[in-house]
C-alpha cells in the first residue's frame, strides 16, 4: 500500500514506522510545521510536505492523526476526491466527521503512544471502522497486519471503549500523583507504593477487578475510613474524591 501520514505526533510516529516496517511505502508526511515534518518523513524515507495542496490523490490510505480537535480542520481542507481510504485514529469522534470522502473508516489504538517510547503493536487491539462493509474488510485486514487482536467497532463501541481507556489509564494516573504527593508531604518516598501499584496491575490480568478489590471500604472499616478523611479534611477536592471512590467500591461489594 502506498500510505500518507497526516501528523508528526506519538500515533502518526508510531503508524508511520509500523507501517514501512510492514513492507508498505509512506509516500508522504503532512504537517503544518515544517520541520516536523520533514523530520518524520526522513525517518521512513517519505516526502515531506507542509500543506495540504501538495497532497498526492492517488495514495491507497489517508491516515489522519492529528488532536481530536484537528480533524475536521485538516479533514476540510483535503481534496473530496482521493483514490484510497481515508481514516482517522481518533477514540472519540465519530465515523461521520469522514463523510465527505466515498471511502472513510477509523483505525484506532486504545493504548498511551509516545513517539521516544518503543512499543510492539502488535499487543495492542486496534479497533475498525469502515463506511461500507468492503472499506471494512479491507482495513480490517491492515490492522491485522498491524496486530491480531484488531477487531471491528462501530463509533459507539469506539467511545466507550475511549472512556474505558480513560479511567483505566488517565484516572488511575492522575491518582499515582495523589498518592505521590502525599507521601512527599511527610517525607515519605514514593518508591513504597511502586510494588502495589504493579501488583494491583498484575492482578486485574486475569480476574475481575471487584474480585480483587481490597481495603477499608470493601471491608466496610468506617473506623479506618474516617481517619482517613480527618486527614485529608484540609484538601476538601481530595475529601470529595476519596468519599466518592468509598461509596463507588462500597455500592459494588
Amino acid at each position: 500500500m502506498n500510505i500518507v501520514i497526516l501528523g508528526t505526533g506519538n500515533i502518526a510516529t508510531h503508524y508511520a514506522k509500523a507501517f514501512q516496517t510492514l513492507g508498505h511505502y509512506i509516500t508522504q508526511v503532512y504537517s503544518k510545521t515544517s520541520a516536523n515534518a520533514s523530520a518524520l518523513a526522513e525517518v521512513v524515507s517519505a516526502e515531506s510536505i507542509p500543506d495540504l495542496s501538495q497532497i498526492s490523490h492517488s495514495a491507497d490510505l489517508y491516515i489522519i492523526a492529528v488532536s481530536d480537535q484537528a480533524i475536521k480542520t485538516v479533514t476540510d481542507q483535503l481534496p473530496r476526491r482521493l483514490k484510497g481510504i481515508v481514516v482517522h485514529t481518533s477514540g472519540a469522534t465519530p465515523l461521520t466527521v469522514l463523510n465527505r470522502f466515498e471511502k472513510s473508516g477509523v483505525i484506532y489504538p486504545p493504548q498511551s503512544l509516545s513517539k521516544d517510547v518503543e512499543t510492539d503493536l502488535s499487543t495492542i487491539p486496534f479497533a475498525i471502522e469502515g463506511n461500507t462493509s468492503e472499506v471494512e474488510q479491507t482495513l480490517l485486514a491492515v490492522g491485522q497486519q498491524l496486530s491480531h487482536k484488531s477487531f471491528l467497532c462501530d463509533s459507539q463501541q469506539r467511545i466507550t471503549l475511549h472512556i474505558a481507556a480513560v479511567f483505566v489509564n488517565n484516572f488511575s494516573n492522575v491518582l499515582y500523583q495523589v498518592a505521590f504527593d502525599l507521601l512527599r508531604q511527610q517525607n515519605l518516598d514514593v518508591e513504597l507504593v511502586r510494588p502495589i501499584i504493579l501488583e494491583t496491575a498484575n492482578k486485574v490480568q486475569y480476574q475481575e477487578p471487584k474480585e480483587v478489590q481490597t481495603g477499608p471500604a470493601i471491608r466496610n472499616d468506617i473506623q479506618t475510613i474516617n481517619s482517613h478523611l480527618k486527614l485529608l479534611s484540609q484538601d476538601e477536592s481530595l475529601t470529595q474524591i476519596y468519599q466518592n471512590l468509598t461509596a463507588l467500591i462500597i455500592k459494588t461489594r
